[in-house]
Formats: structure tokens, sequence, C-alpha cells
């Protein structure tokens, strides 16, 4: 087989996807951050004398968290004396020592509010005696939702739903969750108070940041209730989330409520926050697969971010001058980016942001009529949900968007109805629940032209 025989580049961007998620399964990545060693647990360095605690808990959610906790048990076995986490449906185990809930994500739930409760209730029961391990992954921000007194779960719904469909990034929208969130922007710390508490992370979001990162339960809060107020004006969100919603954030630009747990808070005295694992690793992987597969890879972009139809287009015009050969080095070569697009909704298809990624490539790959024989596109997401469908992404070939569906690729893009027109080309990549969660990953293979058939 050629390089641009189709067959070989399905199996290559199959490898990828593959690796790309083992790079960064839950289960590795703990082991590699945390060890025991008899009385003592040594998290990324530092020691912790467990004969000191008369209780050590686990808490934690996320997409991930359940995969967490079953290494976490591991690690600690008999000394762990009790856990709870909140996961995805479809993403839970049974665990010996860890109770698991699920609950609804993206747009949170009832289950989610009563797994919530039950997460705070655990956290006030801990005490200057107690270690808890905290497993926190993306996704939590839906999965345990704890609305502030007056607003209710329906109030958070429909402005969950508002903001994934404006266009917003996840610092944006986790600014909102923060403020209207018992749990999130510090609560979690100011619930553990006085205990000891690690936080082990599993980053879904650019840059890594603590205070985005499931919107930051553990973590000091930069956003305010000024900056959730400017997020709705410059999205034109006023009078589309809930009146109760808007006067809240407003009621707290005005100093009426509490403002987000800040730096210096005292409940952060005792608490750590680790990452283990990230975007960055299951760049690495996707990079070792293109590479056993004939391909030089060349990390692009490593926090890729934007409207997903217009990354998508910059990707593959940078593709297309790898191709001219206006980019060293020369084909085959595989260019990797990972972050998080979003997607403003102005269809009413089905669809996530890895599916719309992968279309708008491909229709700009078919506009390149010189080098289209030439290129493959990937975009995955690690969680193995892309959007609400049982897909991760979708993949594109040379002969995917062959002339006869090129009309009907664009009205599916015009219509954010990317998972239909997949379906009808078998291209859609379904992996199911991976059990971990760190953002997205893009791959553009550039055949040789040497190559062609």
């Amino acid at each position: 087989m050629t390089f641009t025989d189709p067959a070989a580049m399905r199996e290559t961007l199959l490898a990828i996807a593959r690796q790309a998620v083992e790079a960064v399964r839950p289960g590795p990545a703990l082991h590699g951050a945390v060890r025991r060693e008899g009385n003592r647990l040594i998290v990324d360095g530092e020691t912790y004398d467990l004969s000191r605690y008369k209780r050590v808990l686990l808490l934690g959610a996320g997409k991930a968290s359940a995969s967490m906790a079953l290494a976490l048990e591991e690690i600690l076995g008999e000394r762990l004396d009790r856990g709870l986490v909140v996961t995805k449906y479809g993403h839970g185990l049974n665990l010996d020592r860890t109770e698991v809930l699920e609950s609804g994500h993206p747009v949170p739930d009832e289950p989610g509010v009563a797994a919530a409760d039950r997460i705070l209730e655990l956290a006030w029961s801990a005490t200057a005696d107690d270690l808890v391990l905290c497993p926190i992954s993306g996704g939590a921000s839906a999965l345990v939702p704890a609305p502030v007194p007056p607003l209710s779960l329906a109030h958070k719904q429909a402005a969950t739903r508002e903001l994934l469909g404006c266009g917003a990034p996840i610092d944006e929208i986790n600014a909102i969750r923060k403020h209207l969130s018992r749990l999130k922007g510090g609560g979690l710390a100011g619930a553990l108070e006085p205990a000891t508490a690690i936080t082990l992370i599993i980053s879904d979001v650019v840059g890594d940041r603590l205070d985005v990162i499931a919107s930051g339960p553990t973590s000091p809060d930069r956003s305010t209730f000024a900056d959730c107020l400017d997020i709705l004006d410059r999205h034109r969100l006023c009078g589309r989330v809930p009146d109760e919603v808007e006067r809240h954030l407003a009621e707290g630009g005005q100093g009426l409520h509490s403002e987000t747990r800040k730096a210096g808070d005292p409940c952060f005295d005792r608490v750590r926050n680790v990452i283990v694992a990230g975007n960055a690793m299951a760049l690495d992987g996707a990079a070792r697969a293109a590479r056993q597969h004939g391909y030089e890879p060349v990390i692009v972009d490593n926090a890729m971010e934007g409207e997903a139809r217009d990354v998508a287009r910059d990707l593959v015009h940078l593709a297309g001058e790898y191709c001219a050969g206006r980019r060293d080095p020369g084909p085959p070569v595989c260019l990797l980016a990972g972050g998080e697009t979003t997607v403003t909704l102005h269809g009413n298809g089905k669809g996530g942001r890895n599916q719309e990624f992968a279309l708008a490539a491909g229709l700009e790959m078919a506009s390149m009529k010189e080098h289209r024989h030439r290129m493959a596109v990937l975009s995955l997401g690690t969680d193995g949900t892309d959007g609400p469908t049982d897909a991760a992404g979708a993949w594109v070939l040379p002969d995917t968007l062959t002339p006869d569906r090129m009309e009907a690729a664009g009205a599916s893009l015009d219509n954010n109805d990317a998972y239909a027109f997949f379906s009808g080309t078998g291209t859609l990549l379904k992996t199911g629940p991976t059990r971990t969660n760190v953002m997205d990953v893009a791959a553009v293979l550039i055949a040789p032209d040497d190559s062609r058939p």
C-alpha cells in the first residue's frame, strides 16, 4: 500500500487516536504521580505520613473520576476508609471502597444535584485528622451542579444550554458556573476545611488553569461577578438566560452575594493541587503513532482554541503549505494540534466540536484539488463522547467527500449536523467511554506527492 491509499491512511489515523488516548489513561497517570510505601504516601515528590490521619477519604468528580478512583484504591489498599465519586452516565466502574454515582453531562440533571449534596456532606464531615484525596477531571462542572439558593436546577440547565450554544470559551462558561454554585470556585476547599486535601487533576483546559479545570473546586478563583456580567453582555445572553440568573449575578456585582473563594483564603492553606495528566501527553502519544506509521510528527498547536470550523480550515490551509513544499520537513508529515475548540450553534442538527472540525476540514481539503488526494484528517475528543452523541469524533479520507457529497456536506455544516453526514460516510470515530478527558486531538496526514496512485 502507498501512503495515499485510503485504507493505509485510515489505519494510521485510528492508530493515532488509540495511542493519544492510551497516553492519558488515568491508571498509569496516577501510578506515576502517587505511590505508597508502608505508612508513607508520596504524591509528586511530597511525602505524607498516613499514621497521622484517622481517616483517608476519597471524593471527586469528572468523566475520569471512576478510573482515577480505581487507581487510588490500588495504591491505598486497606488504608482507604471511604470514597465517593461522580461521573458521566456510562463512565462508571464497580469499585471496592468507593461509591460511584452517575449524572448528566453537559447539561446537569437531578441526580447531579443529589450527587453534589452527597459530595458536600462527606466534605463537611472531614476533620483536621483526615486526609482527603480528590480525583478531579473535566466534566465535573456539569456533573455536580450544586446551585446557590435561591437558584434551581432548571435555572442552571437553561443557563448552561445558552452558554454551550453561544460559542463562549470554557473559561468564560466556567466563570459563570462558579458564581452559580456552592461547590465550584473553591467551594469544595471551603467545605473540606480543616482537613488536609490533595486534589489530583486530569486537565481538560488549555494552559492547565487550576481555576478553570472542573470550575476549580479546590482552587482560588480569579473571576468575579463583574466578569460574569461582562460575559453575558459580550455574548448577547442578557434576556436569554433566566431572569433569576441575571439577577443573582447583578446582585453579586453590587456586593450583595459573597464572591467565590480567592487567593489568600485560609481554606487553601491545607490544600494541594497536582496535575497528573493533560493534553500534552496525548499529543506525545499521537506523535509516537504517526512516527511508527512513517510520518514525521509536527505539533503545530498545543493550545488550540476558537471556532471549530475556522480552526479546522486554518490547519488544512497549513497542510497545503506542506504539500506545496513551502514548509519543512517535507512529506510524509503529520500535523498535530491539541486543545478545545468551540461551536456557535446556527442550526438544529446533531454533532459535536470534533465532528464539526472534521467536516469543515474535509470541505477545505476538497477545495484543494491539486493536493486533496494527499491529505486525511482526524479530530478526536479524548473522553470518547463528542457533544451529545455516541461518537468521539470523525475522520475524513481523500475519498470521503466525493463530488456527489459536497452539497450535502456543506448543508450539514451550515446546520451543525455533522453527525448525520458522517453516519452516511461511515467515518464516525466511536471509541465508547474512555474514562479519561484531556480535551481534543486533531491530526492531518500529508503524504508525499510521488505516492499518487
